[in-house]
């Protein structure tokens, strides 16, 4: 275009921008090629060591997927509406604002907080890693800016990975700040750009960066939920009060059962918290397992009462279909007062494909073996997919079985839990859910523990136990004293002129 010695005319400088004009174009082409590569590695990476997995096969691959790519979209709006922020307008504004510094109030944590919220610490990681690796390659490829959000994401994941109260999620946003400002200054000092007022606007807008993070987090989450379909830990809190109505209505139409779920949420929290599951989840499975049971209370053992047992005068294979209709009821139940897909998976595999052995003993010892099909008297499952859903079946049938012992002791309770534990594994059913020997052997610690805590030794209180002085002879307290002149009363009616003779009788 122009050689040695030539005088540069109006010519010669158009076609030089020219040139200049189509290297930039091929630049960010390659640049924009290479970046789509590097993202789909990691992208690839990423779904085969987390999602292709045995262990997150029961999960919604293609709604975890789709909610992922949402997010990673977000993640490049963001950065994107930083850097035109940092080009096109602080020139304009009438405060000098240091262009470099408006990456930092990018709220990309936010992503990174919703991630770990609805898929976990060990998705929200490496999603870490990738949107570090956006904000890096649409901030110029530089290094520190990549640095400064991967550790910017990964702690705020880390923050909210145990999240059971909006407001942890504002702690966190203050913390992140915190830990932003720090940031901020060791990319200034690495830049070699830390002029005292470049420093100020570094700090401040690292700490807003933060504190928008939090505050989109607690807005979007509540849309997300409803969205895809998720279940938090603070969703289920909120399931967990006794007071909602579907608990409420299956405490007074079926007592037992409710008095039977109860206990179950508790073994499966105790045990959770010892294997590493989810306590918070096995409770509320434990609470909502058999709430398909309130629509045919009194066909459950646990609700008769006078010793009447509607099973007598049916025939076998028609109690098995009742008890196995239980489970399909709590999963339509679930799905009407919108329980949350964890629940509704637990309902349904809280049985298994276990084998109802009273009524296919039952109808074997009526029909014979041929006409018999065992089948006709297995639940039809699926197996537990999750902990916590092995957890509630362990509890399930240990909780049942300990209120047929005659005298519940230590030795008793732990050879009972042994039993059941060992017979639940060799049928097969806990092989779906990563329960490992270590853990049973941990499950059945908690609920021998538990269950041993429930029927401890009581004093027996005599009649020689009477009140006097305002205390009992052997030191009991008033109220023990009232129990026992009462039950005096009781077995003299007459002496006590004030007695109600109905009180507590049909």
């Amino acid at each position: 275009i122009v050689q040695e010695g030539m005088r540069i005319n109006s010519e010669h400088l158009l076609l030089l921008r020219a040139m200049a004009q189509q290297t930039q174009n091929q630049h960010v082409t390659s640049s924009g090629f290479g970046a789509a590569i590097i993202l789909a590695i990691l992208l690839m990476a990423m779904y085969v060591l987390y999602f292709h997995q045995r262990r997150y096969a029961h999960l919604d691959n293609n709604r975890n997927l789709i909610f992922l790519g949402l997010v990673l979209s977000l993640v490049f709006v963001i950065v994107k509406i930083s850097a035109v922020f940092s080009a096109a307008l602080i020139p304009n504004l009438p405060i000098l604002i240091p262009g470099s510094s408006i990456i930092y109030a990018a709220p990309t944590a936010a992503c990174a907080m919703l991630i770990c919220l609805f898929l976990g610490f060990e998705i929200a990681l490496p999603f870490s890693m990738i949107a570090a690796v956006c904000a890096a390659l649409l901030s110029g490829s530089r290094i520190e800016i990549f640095i400064f959000f991967l550790v910017n994401n990964a702690m705020a994941a880390y923050w909210v990975q145990h999240c059971r109260e909006r407001k942890v999620l504002i702690i966190a946003g203050f913390q992140l700040g915190l830990l932003n400002i720090a940031l901020a200054t060791a990319t200034s000092i690495y830049a070699a750009d830390y002029s005292g007022l470049k420093l100020l606007w570094d700090w401040g807008l690292a700490f807003l960066g933060a504190i928008v993070s939090a505050i989109i987090t607690v807005g979007i989450a509540p849309l997300i939920e409803m969205s895809f379909r998720y279940t938090t830990d603070i969703t289920l809190l909120e399931l967990a009060n006794l007071d909602r109505p579907i608990l409420r209505q299956l405490m007074i139409e079926a007592p037992g059962t409710y008095h039977h779920s109860v206990i179950v949420g508790s073994l499966g929290e105790a045990a959770a918290t010892n294997i590493g599951a989810n306590p918070l989840l096995a409770k509320v499975c434990g609470y909502y397992h058999d709430i398909g049971k309130v629509k045919k209370p009194l066909y459950f053992i646990e609700n008769q009462s006078n010793g009447i047992n509607r099973h007598d005068k049916l025939a076998p294979s028609l109690s098995g279909l009742i008890l196995i209709a239980h489970v399909k009821d709590g999963v339509d139940i679930a799905k009407q007062n919108k329980l949350g897909q964890p629940i509704i998976d637990t309902i349904q595999q809280h049985h298994g494909t276990s084998l109802i052995s009273y009524f296919f003993e039952k109808a074997y010892n009526l029909k014979g073996a041929d006409a018999v099909k065992i089948d006709d008297y297995r639940y039809p499952g699926p197996k537990p997919q999750t902990k916590e859903a092995g957890l509630v079946m362990l509890a399930d049938v240990v909780e049942a079985a300990s209120r047929t012992l005659d005298n519940p002791t230590p030795a008793r309770i732990q050879g009972l839990v042994q039993n059941l534990i060992n017979k639940i594994f060799s049928d097969g059913q806990l092989d779906h859910c990563e329960l490992t020997l270590k853990d049973l052997h941990s499950i059945a610690k908690s609920y021998n523990k538990i269950l041993n805590g429930i029927y401890h030794h009581r004093i027996e209180y005599t009649e020689k136990n009477i009140k006097e002085n305002g205390k009992a002879k052997n030191g009991s307290s008033d109220r023990q004293s009232a129990i026992k002149e009462t039950r005096l009363d009781q077995k003299n009616p007459k002496k006590s002129p004030g007695h109600i003779k109905r009180l507590g009788l049909s």
